[in-house]
């Protein structure tokens, strides 16, 4: 899984992309990181002809037996999160224009900057929840697509194609379910450094 990514878009940039409003968020770009602030988009859940840029912490509370924040969706059908994934509310989308993975051996670790030429400011999909002090998401997870697994075969996040950012947001669950699926490896590109 990713621990860390890029958002290097202004709020104003990010709201405009997504059809959003920014209110006064003060993003000015910077990485992500679990446990820290960024924002996503959310809407009302019905019929999402609103959406709003909010500050949320990446990590939420752990399930029951767990002790750590999670960050990644991985089991779609799992009690912990099937709940909240029929509840279009508390779906989100998580702005990036990159995201990196590490590989190679250890002593000669490199990081890999992973984009969407296409779309400077792409979206994972995420859903939000309440943390103790503050409100908080986590990104979904699928497979890697053949780009990614060369270098981290494990899974990556859930990259939506623009077009489906509405179904994600306020569709019904199981068609917002059939989205979590690998984004196509020719859409994307990787480097050794963020795009700029």
């Amino acid at each position: 899984m990713t621990s860390l990514y890029r958002l290097d878009a202004p709020a104003s940039t990010i709201a405009a992309t997504f059809g959003a409003e920014a209110g006064n968020d003060p993003w000015t770009g910077d990485y992500v990181a679990p446990g820290r602030p960024a924002p996503v988009i959310v809407s009302d859940g019905r019929g999402g002809s609103r959406r709003w840029l909010r500050p949320r912490l990446w990590g939420v509370p752990p399930p029951p037996q767990g002790t750590e924040p999670v960050t990644h969706v991985r089991n779609l059908q799992s009690p912990f999160w099937i709940g909240t994934l029929r509840h279009a509310e508390l779906r989100c989308l998580i702005p990036a224009t990159a995201f990196a993975y590490w590989s190679g051996s250890e002593g000669a670790r490199r990081q890999h900057w992973f984009s969407v030429p296409s779309q400077p400011v792409f979206a994972f999909a995420g859903v939000v929840r309440q943390g103790e002090d503050w409100p908080c998401f986590a990104m979904l997870t699928t497979e890697a697509n053949r780009l990614v697994a060369h270098h981290q075969p494990q899974a990556m996040p859930v990259i939506l194609h623009r077009e489906d950012h509405a179904t994600w947001l306020c569709g019904e669950w199981r068609a917002a379910v059939a989205l979590a699926a690998p984004f196509p490896s020719q859409l994307m590109a990787v480097g050794d450094t963020p795009p700029v």
